[in-house]
């Protein structure tokens, strides 16, 4: 009898990237997904810490896992695991956890995994496939809590990212999203103590992915403002067919008293001179951002200066988090927490200016052609997908196209934006 597995991810993209990586490896031997209603033999679990309550979601997949599935094993790993193993081991059903990532080849062979995968060669139930390149995070931001569960930098070699994205394009991925802890810092783990011409960059990566054959797209998924090197914009400008035009630029806060505050390592005039150079060298690139909402001591004038530099950014999205307190980080011990009612108002002021924002860059892209992958197809026909800028966009299909010519999910195609709508591009 086959035995089925079951797996759950919470957090971030790197998590769902290692958790696919064990559920293809556990593939090799047998393991078969449990169907819904089925009853699992192994459970894999890949935690959250971020905040609390990704600690508590982690509890509560655990301990449903563990009602619904009485007799399997389930297996812990994540970065709750590794901030908190005693806990989890605590918990019911739980017959290892796994607390470093570094191990994950390791723990697939204990198992019985004799050919432990290097990398994926699809991503089961995602249209745009993640690729893991970094690991590890140096900062010391005074709100999170990440850096002490994975400390340690480590870069993949860039041969083994390359085969790995030309398998997903094989197999007929048409985005993958380069993802890490620390995006920014792919090869700084081998450019200690080498002269500056030898150091190997993020921009070396994309540009080696970019050599790939076949019809497909490379975005890249948070990365540090300071990161955003001239040879990296120069790649992207170099190779705007494999490379879309949009940034994930972590903001979180426009203050510079907050973001002294934050510890973070640069001011907004930094921020904002890195964008007016991403606008100067691509054609009207996305760029889009995080920001924390109520940091402590964070002052009425202080978060207007916030919504200031978001204008002045000209954001295309902001995804805005309230701040909660993480135990452990020096923020969680300051004196002057905010109340929860006023930093739910103030995350409703970001949307507001959100809103604003978007329409307005969503507008100047009226009239031009943007690629769309297609995502879903709707009981009504239509083909609905992200575009290379991150925004939704929504497209009906060719009723007399042939069933050869017909466009599917996964397709990728060009459509010329003819309006906007809510959050999202109607195009033609």
């Amino acid at each position: 009898m086959t035995a089925k597995l079951r797996t759950r991810t919470l957090g971030c993209k790197v998590n769902q990237y290692e958790t696919e990586l064990v559920r293809q490896g556990l593939q090799t031997i047998g393991y078969e997904d449990a169907s819904d209603g089925e009853s699992a033999d192994l459970c894999i679990v890949n935690t959250c810490t971020v905040t609390e309550t990704g600690d508590a979601k982690s509890r509560q997949v655990v301990r449903r896992l563990n009602r619904e599935n009485p007799d399997a094993r389930i297996v812990v790993m994540g970065c709750y695991a590794t901030r908190a193993p005693e806990e989890v081991s605590a918990l019911p059903g739980v017959v290892e956890v796994l607390t470093d990532k570094r191990e994950l080849g390791d723990l697939m062979g204990r198992f019985g995994v004799i050919d432990v995968p290097t990398g994926l060669s699809g991503f089961a139930g995602r249209k745009r496939a993640y690729v893991k390149v970094q690991d590890g995070c140096l900062l010391r931001c005074s709100y999170c809590i990440i850096p002490m569960v994975r400390p340690k930098l480590h870069s993949r070699p860039s041969q083994e990212i390359v085969d790995e994205v030309t398998r997903l394009v094989d197999a007929g991925h048409r985005e993958v999203i380069l993802t890490g802890i620390h995006l920014g810092h792919y090869g700084v783990d081998w450019n200690r103590n080498k002269p500056r011409e030898e150091w190997v960059r993020l921009a070396h990566l994309v540009k080696d992915l970019c050599q790939i054959p076949g019809q497909f797209r490379i975005r890249m998924s948070s990365i540090e403002a300071t990161e955003v090197t001239r040879e990296l914009i120069g790649v992207m400008a170099e190779f705007p067919d494999k490379v879309v035009p949009h940034l994930h630029l972590c903001l979180q806060s426009g203050s510079d008293s907050v973001l002294r505050r934050m510890r973070r390592r640069w001011g907004t005039k930094m921020f904002l001179d890195r964008c007016r150079l991403l606008r100067e060298s691509l054609d009207r690139p996305a760029i889009t951002t995080d920001i924390i909402a109520g940091f402590p001591g964070e002052t009425e004038e202080e978060f207007e200066q916030t919504l200031r530099t978001c204008r002045e950014a000209g954001f295309s999205k902001i995804h805005a988090f309230p701040y909660s307190a993480r135990r452990g980080t020096p923020a969680a011990e300051r004196d002057d927490q905010l109340d929860k009612g006023l930093i739910s108002e103030r995350v409703d002021r970001l949307g507001e200016v959100e809103a604003e924002l978007r329409q307005q860059y969503y507008e100047t892209l009226v009239g031009s052609d943007l690629e769309l992958l297609v995502e879903e197809v709707t009981p009504d026909g239509r083909l609905q997908g992200t575009t290379c800028r991150y925004a939704l966009g929504s497209i009906e299909r060719p009723a007399n196209a042939s069933e050869a010519d017909a466009l599917r999910e996964n397709d990728l195609i060009t459509a010329r934006v003819v309006s906007v709508q809510d959050d999202r591009l109607e195009l033609a």
